[in-house]
């Protein structure tokens, strides 16, 4: 079991950046693959971006795709997520997730999850 711990959140002006770390207890961090997802007020949660328990694949939502960078450092057992050109509509609480098991796409399928962390972008 791993369990997940976001940090990094904030509130920004549009246009800044802002980088989000997940910290993941337990010696097996690398057989997990890891996912960023964010939830705005009044709408459901959406996977954002996702990283392979290796690195070598990633994968992003298309309304992040060229602004968002994930990355991961499995013998610090971190997940970054780099923001860059943050828009408005970027502001959710921003979670990270974990999921084993056979390789799958990268936008579903997780089954642990962090508390959040709020990311807030003013206009």
């Amino acid at each position: 079991q791993v369990q997940l711990v976001e940090s990094g959140g904030g509130l920004v002006q549009a246009g800044g950046s802002l980088r989000l770390s997940c910290a993941a207890s337990g010696r097996t961090f690398r057989d997990y693959d890891i996912g960023w997802f964010r939830q705005a007020p009044g709408k459901e949660r959406e996977f954002a971006a996702g990283i392979s328990r290796g690195g070598a694949r990633t994968y992003y939502a298309d309304s992040v795709k060229g602004r968002f960078t994930i990355s991961r450092d499995n013998a610090k057992n971190t997940v970054l997520l780099q923001m860059n050109s943050l828009k408005p509509e970027d502001t959710a609480v921003y979670y990270c997730a974990a999921k084993t098991g056979r390789p799958s796409g990268l936008e579903t399928g997780y089954n642990y999850w962090g508390q959040g962390t709020q990311v807030t972008v003013s206009s």
